[in-house]
């Protein structure tokens, strides 16, 4: 039951019982119910300054998650940084000058986008500057993998190209050093012994038996096997590649035809002394590019230091050919 109150009347003397409009219980009700909800509003504002809801909370531990995870992407990508650094480096120091290729400038390594921006999507976020850089770095560490990769393509295909050239190139007697009768005549001018003057001698005489045999100094493809009338007589001659060809002249039997591709050591024929000669012997001659060079300075895979050594002693001392040639 509502609790009825009074009011004294002074003018009449005596007390009035209290009556209330509805619209005064409205206006009284309302008035009371937006102060309740301001009280609540301040209540909830000091509470939230100094305790976490459980969606703050939850959020809180969300956004530091992200953080270490960044971290610890940044962490490992600078770690990759150094990694492909080193990479470089050695690319650059090692690969590069053992198969003589220039080193790739650090403008073409750290070669940027050009263009639009590549990062406007993460842009407008609470933490775009943390996407923003690690998209930033990882484009970076990308694009130098592709340098990287493409040197590696090109590395590769010149090791193989270089293989080739190690197996190509004249690099051994073509007389196995066994069966030399003589010393080896040398390179260079000298007196001739059937035409009587002194003349450039272009290639280096290997003295041997008749028929011994005669071994392709390198790989590669025969360009001549025939009978000459310019004083060689039965001459073989290979073309290696890379502008080396070799000569192998005199001979008693050719046992290669031209087109025959031959490899490092296999017997092309034996030694004569057929053509412009005086005894069985050959005549070796070396060609880079079209123009013959000492062939001794290709002796080096099947002599020892000592047997190469002893080889250029006798070639530098051997002034003429020997007169039972």
């Amino acid at each position: 039951m509502a609790k009825v109150k009074y009011r004294f009347n002074p003018e009449k003397l005596h007390y009035e019982r209290i009556t209330t409009t509805n619209k005064e219980r409205f206006i009284k009700w309302g008035i009371m119910f937006v102060a309740s909800i301001f009280i609540s509003l301040g209540y909830y504002a000091i509470y939230s300054r100094i305790y976490d809801t459980p969606k703050e909370r939850s959020m809180f531990n969300k956004l530091s998650d992200i953080k270490f995870n960044y971290q610890m992407l940044s962490h490992d990508l600078d770690q990759i940084d150094l990694l492909l650094s080193d990479i470089q480096k050695r690319d650059d120091d090692v690969y590069r000058t053992i198969l003589e290729s220039e080193p790739i400038p650090a403008s073409i390594r750290q070669a940027g986008f050009g263009g639009v921006n590549r990062y406007e999507s993460l842009e407008g976020y609470m933490y775009s500057n943390l996407m923003i850089d690690i998209a930033r770095h990882t484009d970076r560490i990308a694009r130098q993998l592709v340098v990287q990769s493409k040197s590696y393509d090109e590395l590769i295909a010149k090791a193989i190209n270089k293989e080739q050239m190690a197996m190509s190139r004249p690099a051994i007697q073509p007389i196995s050093y066994k069966k030399l009768k003589a010393p080896v005549s040398r390179y260079g001018m000298r007196l001739h012994p059937k035409l009587g003057f002194t003349r450039m001698h272009s290639g280096l005489d290997f003295a041997a038996d008749t028929g011994t045999d005669i071994y392709a100094t390198g790989d590669g493809t025969v360009v001549k096997a025939e009978y000459t009338s310019g004083g060689y007589g039965n001459v073989v001659v290979i073309d290696h590649g890379f502008g080396y060809q070799t000569l192998y002249a005199h001979m008693h039997k050719i046992g290669v035809l031209p087109g025959s591709e031959l490899k490092r050591g296999q017997v092309i024929g034996t030694v004569g002394s057929t053509g412009l000669s005086v005894g069985p012997h050959l005549h070796y001659e070396v060609h880079i590019n079209g123009n013959h060079v000492n062939p001794i300075n290709y002796f080096y895979n099947d002599l020892s230091p000592e047997e190469y050594a002893l080889l250029v002693e006798q070639a530098q001392n051997n002034n003429e050919i020997y007169e039972k040639w």
